[in-house]
């Protein structure tokens, strides 16, 4: 049978490996504690994060600089994680990785649009590594939309993009490029399921389908609330499928239905959405916090029960992007010289022990 013990055993030392060096609250504390970005990179040398900010000195440290290198560590991580798990569902977790090629994209595309130049893009884009098959330099070089997508051809995004193009010419707005890339990519990591079977697939359902039920959610949320979108748009341009969000549920939301009963009917833990609402620009991110937490909630729960399964990969790699996003949001606050209070909020895994 694919996968199984003999499949998962040697994975399973592995990813458990690292996952003991996930932050600690300890660490957490100590970091916070911190008083501005040399002395938190300082102490992420007694990290596993050693290695990718041991050479940050005072000549070279800057925000942007530091989050790109802890970005490196997931990179590695990823690609280690990719290389070990069983061929059956290698293909899951490469779409899983993909997000952040399709992130990249996406900024080459914006900086190519306000007239950027390689340098300063170059560490904006998440350190992919080698497999990426985006050509990033020559596409920002092009300085032309029509002919970076051309150099794209023979890749998975050049149909995508081609379609979309005539009306991104017509509207000159990178808006239905970045929707039809999102789209595209997520349609493709749900076939890369539907592939799976038994424990892989009931287990890997609960870590990339959360994910993507607050994804979907938000999308629909935010083509309503932000961008006043009609109720056909919105329908077309969020997921017709989820784990427990279903159709239903994103075309109320498009039809006009009270967005906050919605999300509690799916969330009954969550409450006072509709003050959230009230204030979208500083309530919807503080919504897609709560919303991460149940994704870091079903991934600290596959590490319980039967281990031999894809889901206990998955759930680490998606912890570990948690800790890379409020790594970034230290890495801001101390440049920024930000009081504790001021931040707070924004983490997933907070600064206080326990």
């Amino acid at each position: 049978m694919p996968g199984g013990v003999t499949g998962y055993a040697a994975i399973n030392s592995r990813v458990r490996a690292m996952y003991s060096g996930l932050l600690t609250a300890h660490d957490w504390v100590r970091l916070c504690e911190t008083v501005d970005l040399g002395s938190l990179v300082e102490a992420l040398k007694s990290t596993v994060y050693n290695p990718y900010v041991a050479n940050l000195e005072d000549r070279n440290l800057t925000p942007r600089r530091a989050v790109y290198n802890t970005k490196r560590h997931l990179a590695d991580v990823y690609t280690q994680v990719i290389r070990a798990v069983p061929a059956e569902v290698r293909a899951l977790v490469t779409q899983l990785y993909r997000r952040y090629e399709v992130d990249n994209l996406k900024a080459v595309l914006r900086g190519i649009v306000a007239g950027a130049a390689w340098d300063p893009i170059r560490f904006v884009l998440f350190p992919y590594g080698p497999i990426t098959v985006l050509p990033a330099q020559a596409m920002v070089e092009s300085g032309n939309v029509t002919t970076a997508v051309e150099l794209l051809r023979g890749t998975p995004y050049f149909d995508t993009l081609s379609y979309a193009m005539s009306r991104y010419t017509s509207e000159q707005s990178l808006f239905p490029l970045e929707v039809a890339l999102d789209l595209a990519y997520w349609r493709e990591l749900r076939h890369e399921l539907a592939q799976l079977n038994g424990d892989d697939r009931t287990q890997a359902l609960k870590i990339v389908g959360t994910l993507m039920d607050m994804t979907n959610l938000m999308w629909a949320i935010r083509y309503r609330v932000y961008h006043h979108l009609s109720e056909e748009e919105i329908i077309n341009y969020t997921l017709p499928f989820g784990y427990h969000i279903r159709d239903e549920s994103i075309r109320a939301i498009a039809a006009g239905a009270d967005i906050a009963q919605v999300v509690e009917r799916t969330y009954p833990d969550l409450h006072d959405v509709d003050v959230l609402l009230h204030e979208p620009h500083s309530g919807l991110p503080v919504l897609e916090l709560q919303l991460q937490r149940h994704v870091a909630e079903a991934c600290r729960a596959a590490f319980s029960g039967y281990p031999f399964h894809v889901g206990i990969p998955l759930a680490f790699l998606l912890l570990n992007e948690h800790e890379i996003q409020d790594l970034t949001v230290l890495v801001e606050a101390k440049s920024a010289h930000m009081q504790q209070e001021e931040y707070q909020s924004h983490l997933l895994t907070g600064c206080t022990p326990g």
